[in-house]
């Protein structure tokens, strides 16, 4: 090998093995949040009066998620100019507002301050000021709960309203609060920090809009009964809920041939519709309620010519309240017969079959079904109509792990324009009973009766209940797999529902105490649990 060779190859080693030494590894990752080195104003400052804010950082900072964070108490009625957008070692904050004489002011970033490159946090940084000569330093502690399930499956926003000369319960409606804060993460505690002496209302709502106001038709509310004075050592627990709306009749509308939807809002149990038009010989009509959508579906024959009467004037009543609602009528097509089946294919013994349809039933002839079993036995049915859901119902006996087959023949439905069905199938299957499990459930201390139990699925759907007037031993049996809630409302009203509450009415909603813990339900698996109330 020639010399100059055998050294350019050593060189091109060495290099190579000392490039692989000094490679650099990244080092350890940042976890540091950045820290603030100076503000100007400084933080705490009293007789403030300009309208810009400063704050140096020791790194590049970014805001992240700043309007899901950021809370200004009192509340601004023009939000600030806040930067960066990108990036920045400044964060600025310029004031829009004419700002209230002799207030302290609080500006919570909540988790919207981090670096740039890792997003460390920077966690619930606060910017205090105040336009008087001292810094208001009272607060008001407490927690959240929600009054009907385990816990608020949203962040929560609590205020308090100075009970002032001005003072009414209607505020909330339409003003924004003295102090605002926000729950923090999932303990669903709160602070409401830098108050000043005085006396409040505390209220607590999960908004769906952030505009600080109480929204009925989208918001839940709580509030406390008593005046809230400052100072205090008091910790309060607020429930929130969701109120019922006040009734309101919505402008009817034609959206069938022989169909007219009104909808409403609130209670509208007592709501009775009642035609004062001139109408056609022979006028009848049918209504049935569809609760998803809080309306009611009124049907009637025969058809309006439009070209006669363009518009049917109608009487709703519901209680004292009485409204003259107009629609106007146009030539639609009609609605055929809809028949849709509630509920899934699998099914435990005494579930019952349903169908749902989209026009009143008249009739269902039960001699008009045919339900066999696996082995090609049939099986007697018994039929029922609920006729404010317009719902069908089939009833037969059923036994565990088997396959019924449903043949309902024509014209066993009849509607009300006489319409029939053609040819229907379906297929109900019960699964062996070890698919199931049990909960044996017995309860100790109970303050007083009745009470309402329940048990409640991972998605908090009921799906048991009793009514119990006095102490009795509770047995829950083909329940699915699940994680349940079981859970005790007291019926104070004995109408064997659980009530909500009202905020102007200042009801509080009826209380509800669930089992410390869910209840893991497992295939071919019985509990039993001892439920000792506090």
């Amino acid at each position: 090998m020639p010399r100059n060779f055998l050294i350019v190859f050593v060189a091109l080693l060495l290099f190579s093995n000392c490039a692989k030494k000094g490679s650099p590894s990244g080092g350890p990752k940042d976890s540091i949040p950045p820290m603030i080195i100076r503000s100007d104003p400084e933080n705490f400052t009293t007789d403030f009066s300009g309208d810009e804010i400063r704050i140096y950082f020791d790194e590049y900072i970014k805001l992240k998620d700043l309007q899901q964070n950021l809370i200004i108490s009192p509340p601004l009625d023009y939000q600030p100019i806040i930067t960066p957008l990108s990036t920045s070692k400044v964060l600025k904050i310029k004031i829009l507002d004419t700002l209230k004489p002799n207030t302290t002011y609080s500006f919570n970033f909540g988790k919207s301050i981090v670096d740039n490159n890792e997003e460390n946090e920077f966690d619930y940084y606060k910017y205090i000021f105040s336009t008087g000569s001292y810094i208001d330093s009272l607060t008001v502690k407490g927690k959240i709960a929600d009054a009907l399930l385990p816990q608020p499956d949203k962040r929560t926003t609590v205020m308090l309203y100075e009970l002032t000369e001005t003072f009414t319960d209607s505020i909330i409606y339409s003003e924004k609060p003295t102090y605002i804060t926000t729950t923090k993460d999932s303990t669903q505690t709160f602070e409401l920090t830098n108050l000043k002496e005085g006396n409040y209302l505390l209220i607590a709502l999960q908004e769906e809009t952030g505009n600080y106001t109480f929204e009925p038709k989208k918001d839940k509310i709580g509030f406390i009964d008593e005046t809230v004075t400052t100072p205090t050592d008091s910790s309060y627990l607020i429930s929130l809920f969701k109120e019922i709306p006040v009734y309101k009749i919505a402008r009817p509308s034609q959206v069938a041939k022989n169909k007219i939807v009104f909808g409403f809002y609130g209670n509208a149990d007592s709501l009775k519709i009642s035609p004062i038009s001139k109408l056609p010989e022979g006028f009848t009509s049918m209504v049935y309620w569809d609760p998803k959508v809080d309306s009611l579906n009124y049907y009637f024959k025969p058809a309006i010519d439009i070209e006669q009467t363009d518009t049917l004037l109608f009487l709703a009543t519901n209680n004292l309240q009485i409204d003259t609602l107009a629609v106007r009528m146009r030539d639609l097509f009609a609605d055929s017969l809809n028949i849709s089946r509630l509920g899934s294919t699998n099914a435990i013994p005494r579930d019952t079959l349903k169908f749902q349809l989209n026009i009143p039933l008249i009739s269902l002839n039960a001699e008009r079904i045919k339900v066999t079993n696996k082995d090609s036995m049939q099986i007697p049915v018994t039929t029922w109509i609920d006729r404010r859901s317009n719902i069908a119902s089939i009833l037969f006996n059923k036994t565990d792990e088997q396959l019924y087959t449903i043949e309902i023949l024509p014209n066993a439905f009849t509607d009300f324009f006489e319409n029939t069905n053609d040819t229907l199938t379906y297929k109900m299957r019960t699964l062996e009973v070890s698919d199931y499990g049990e909960l044996s459930m017995t309860l100790v201390n109970v303050k007083k009766y009745p009470i309402i139990v329940e048990l409640v699925d991972s998605k908090y759907k009921v799906v048991a209940s009793r009514y119990l007037t006095e102490n009795t031993p509770l047995y829950f049996d083909y329940l699915d797999p699940d994680q349940y809630y079981f859970r005790i409302i007291y019926d104070d009203n004995l109408n064997k529902i659980w009530d909500t509450g009202n905020y102007l009415e200042k009801i509080q909603p009826e209380k509800v105490i669930y089992f410390s813990r869910q209840i893991d339900i497992r295939p071919n698996f019985f509990i039993n649990e001892t439920f000792t109330i506090d």
